[in-house]
C-alpha cells in the first residue's frame, strides 16, 4: 500500500484528498504543526510534524512517502492585505516550498512524485476573448508574482522526482471556502452581486479537484503544469444565479458597486472583480474525465447536501 504525504492537510482541500486517498487504498501522513492535535478519525491516516519557519520535520515519516502533496500556505482571502499580509502569504508559499523540495532530496527516497498547489491568479485578468492556457505567460500584479515565486521554489524537483504543479481555480465545496462565503448573505435572503456580475470565474468542484490530485498522483505520464478548472466557466452572476435558484426564500438582488467593495475588502477586491477566463484543455488531453463540468449540476449537488442545514 503507497504512503501519501500532504502539507495542508487540515485545511478544506486536504481534509477532502486524505478521505478520498482513504477510501482509495492509500496510506496518508499529514504533516502538520500540530500533530498532537485531536482530529476527527481519517481512516489509514497519521499526523507527523513539520514547522518550514523553524526547518524542522518529522524525517522518520518523510522517508516513508512515497508520493507527497504540497497545499500549504496562507489563505488569500482570510484577511485584508496589509503588506504585513502579503509578506506571509508569499513567504508561506515560497519559503515552504523551497524547504520541502529540500528535505525531500535529501531524506525522503521512496518518494517519486511532488504534486504542488499553485493558483490560476498566476495569469491575472482576461485580456482577450481566448481562454489563458499554461503557456501564458504570467501577469504583473500581486498574485501572480507570488504564483511565480512560488512554482519556481519547486522547480529543482526536477532533478530528482517527477514535479507536477496544478494552477488551481475558484474551489467551490459547500463547509467552506468561497462558495460558503458567497451564499452567507442568502440566508437573510439577499443575492449579492460583486461588480458588474460579468466577470468570469474560473471554477472547480470540490470533487473533481481531489480527483485531479489523486490522479496527478497514480498517472505517472502526468508532469508539469495544469490548470485545475472546469471546462465551462461562468460569469460571476450566472454563478450566483444558479446559487439562488437552489436556495429557498425571497432573493432579494443586490448588486455590490466595485468601489464600496475596495472599501471593503481594500487591494484584495481586484481579484474579486477581475475577469479570469481559463481552459482546462490540457488536464483533458492527459485523460482526466470530470464529473462536473457545468456550474448548474455542481451547485445542485453541492447545496443538495446542504439541505436542512442552517
Amino acid at each position: 500500500m503507497k504512503t501519501i504525504g500532504i502539507t495542508g492537510g487540515t485545511g478544506l482541500l486536504g481534509k477532502h484528498l486524505s478521505n478520498l486517498l482513504a477510501e482509495s487504498g492509500y496510506n496518508i501522513i499529514v504533516f502538520t504543526r500540530n500533530p498532537d492535535k485531536k482530529r476527527k478519525y481519517i481512516k489509514n491516516t497519521s499526523y507527523a510534524a513539520w514547522d518550514p519557519y523553524k526547518k524542522e520535520i518529522d524525517r522518520a515519516s518523510l522517508a516513508k512517502v512515497n508520493a507527497m502533496v504540497h497545499l500549504a500556505g496562507a489563505g488569500v482571502a482570510d484577511k485584508r492585505w496589509t503588506e504585513q499580509r502579503k509578506r506571509v502569504i508569499v513567504d508561506s508559499r515560497v519559503m515552504s516550498t523551497e524547504f520541502l523540495v529540500e528535505e525531500l532530496k535529501n531524506n525522503a527516497p521512496n518518494c517519486n512524485t511532488l504534486i504542488c498547489s499553485s493558483a490560476i491568479g498566476y495569469y491575472g485578468a482576461d485580456s482577450s476573448d481566448t481562454p489563458f492556457t499554461e503557456n501564458d505567460a504570467p501577469a504583473n500584479d500581486f498574485l501572480a508574482r507570488t504564483c511565480v515565486e512560488w512554482e519556481k521554489a519547486s522547480e529543482t524537483a526536477k532533478d530528482f522526482t517527477r514535479r507536477v504543479v496544478l494552477r488551481i481555480g475558484i474551489v467551490l465545496a459547500r463547509e467552506s471556502g468561497a462558495l460558503h462565503e458567497l451564499l452567507r448573505p442568502m440566508k437573510f435572503g439577499f443575492m449579492t452581486i460583486l461588480g458588474s456580475g460579468e466577470q468570469m470565474v474560473s471554477w472547480i468542484h470540490i470533487t473533481d479537484m481531489v480527483r485531479m490530485l489523486r490522479f496527478a498522483i497514480e498517472r505517472t505520464e502526468v508532469s508539469g503544469i495544469y490548470n485545475a478548472v472546469a471546462p465551462k466557466p461562468v460569469t460571476h452572476s450566472a454563478l450566483m444565479s444558479n446559487a439562488a435558484a437552489n436556495r429557498r426564500g425571497i432573493k432579494i438582488f443586490m448588486p455590490v458597486p466595485a468601489p464600496l467593495l475596495k472599501l471593503s475588502v481594500g487591494e484584495m477586491s481586484t481579484e474579486v472583480l477581475k475577469s479570469c477566463t481559463v481552459s482546462a484543455q490540457k488536464m483533458i488531453d492527459a485523460g482526466f474525465k470530470f464529473e462536473h463540468n457545468y456550474i448548474d449540476t455542481a451547485l445542485k449537488d453541492l447545496m443538495s447536501r446542504n439541505k436542512g442545514k442552517k
